[in-house]
């Protein structure tokens, strides 16, 4: 709780610091605020409360995904200074979305009652389609934006009726209750009904096969960093919330629900790395690799009891790889009319360091030991394995396999291809993002107990 508030506050000092024309602070007193925030939440590690009448939940789930989303909120704002120095719009604008956008996912995982998770997935998703559209005089944004926009607002409507047949079954949005519901052996038709298409609604959020089709279109017009917060944060927001919900509303998982979510995850690992075999734009490639890597997620579902860890290691592999790849995925494509890989040709010439770092996170990306992705994946595939899915197994193991093609064509291009041009002065800070993200990464990938130990 006190996360939340913390959160919600520093985005209303970014727009009145805009207002008394502080705008070189901006940056520097939200990343303080947002390292004391997480300094704040590591400390409720072993609490277990409820607020406002169990409307927000405190436990070492919510703890530990909240203190994930903060971490990525961090690189994402560093990132901002440079990235939005030549907006016509303010700087703040941008920054305070952001939070608001990190207060919608940290009430995403801190729910108990089903209010305020369609509060705070309506506060993450307005955010998102805000970014989507930033950049004003790109058409390709302005049509990520609609796309997003029209796309999301089906799905929460989707996911809106769901609750309201849950309601109506249960008489009651409180978890604990729909949870006693879905033990019960005389629970009515329509609560099923209703779990079914809050399903449908979040399947879409993540991006899985066949609610997929918006990703590679708006991930492609999007400004690159709002990309970069759609594949990291929001994705992760997403499935953390979606298992949450599972726990809740499936206590008796029929036979029949995890046959549709084994058939959501093959197709979405299939699809997701066929489709970006024939991209040669790479944020289209990320695009479709993270609908692939839905599909790996979605795998924690056939456990629900014991793949908390292991989604959360997962989660955090995947956020933090993602992050260090987009940074230099900015760097290269700035200024430029597109994100095609001919772009990098000779990178790692150009810029040995920038190279090594999106080589690194391709590879975790892949499942490539030493790289947490690795782990990240075998942590998966074990739980699934414990659950009777061979088959599942056996179609993860093959995709794997599959997805180092496509990341291996990039750094094919960084090392075998010249340059074509000069390189480029990278900022700063990119520097200091990029190394961190893939150093955690390598890290979390040396000591996975340290993640999943929390659970």
């Amino acid at each position: 709780m006190n996360t939340l508030i913390a959160i919600a506050v520093l985005g209303v000092i970014v727009l009145l610091a805009e207002i008394f024309n502080l705008r070189k602070a901006i940056i520097p007193v939200t990343l303080a605020g947002l390292i004391a925030t997480l300094g704040l939440t590591v400390t409720e590690f072993g609490v277990t409360e409820s607020h406002y009448n169990n409307m927000i939940k405190v436990n070492n789930f919510t703890v530990a995904f909240s203190s994930l989303f903060i971490v990525l909120t961090i690189f994402l704002i560093a990132l901002s200074a440079d990235f939005y120095q030549e907006r016509a719009s303010k700087i703040s604008d941008f920054v305070s979305i952001k939070l608001f956008l990190l207060a919608g996912s940290v009430s995403m995982v801190s729910f108990g009652n089903l209010a305020m998770f369609f509060l705070g997935i309506e506060v993450l998703s307005i955010a998102l389609y805000i970014l989507a559209g930033s950049d004003r005089l790109n058409v390709k944004s302005n049509e990520a934006g609609m796309k997003y926009f029209l796309m999301g607002s089906f799905a929460s409507g989707i996911i809106l009726f769901g609750i309201a047949l849950v309601y109506g079954a249960v008489g009651s949005f409180d978890m604990d209750m729909i949870y006693e519901a879905s033990n019960s052996a005389t629970t009515v038709d329509w609560f099923y009904i209703g779990v079914s298409m809050i399903t449908v609604g979040m399947l879409f959020k993540i991006a899985t096969v066949p609610f997929h089709f918006w990703a590679p279109d708006v991930y492609e017009g999007a400004p690159t960093l709002t990309t970069a917060t759609m594949s990291t944060l929001a994705k992760v927001t997403a499935m953390a919330t979606f298992f949450k919900l599972n726990m809740a509303m499936n206590g008796n998982m029929k036979f029949e629900y995890e046959l549709v979510i084994v058939i959501v995850s093959i197709a979405s690992m299939t699809v997701g790395n066929i489709m970006a075999l024939r991209q040669n734009n790479i944020k289209r490639m990320l695009a479709f690799s993270g609908i692939s890597h839905a599909g790996f997620m979605v795998m924690a579902l056939l456990n629900l009891q014991n793949a908390t860890g292991s989604l959360f290691y997962y989660t955090a592999a995947y956020g933090l790889a993602g992050i260090a790849a987009f940074t230099v995925v900015i760097y290269v494509c700035k200024g430029k009319d597109n994100e095609n890989i001919e772009n990098f040709n000779g990178l790692g010439k150009r810029n040995p360091l920038m190279a090594g770092i999106l080589t690194a996170s391709l590879l975790s990306m892949a499942g490539i030991p030493i790289f947490s992705g690795f782990f990240a994946k075998f942590f998966l595939l074990n739980q699934v394995l414990n659950a009777g899915w061979l088959v599942l197994v056996i179609a993860g193991v093959i995709n794997s396999m599959i997805a180092v093609y496509y990341y291996f064509k990039v750094v094919s291009a960084m090392y075998t291809k010249e340059a074509t041009e000069e390189p480029a002065k990278v900022p700063f800070e990119f520097y200091i993002v990029a190394v961190l993200a893939i150093g955690l990464n390598i890290a979390i990938g040396l000591f996975p107990s340290a993640l999943m130990d929390l659970f």
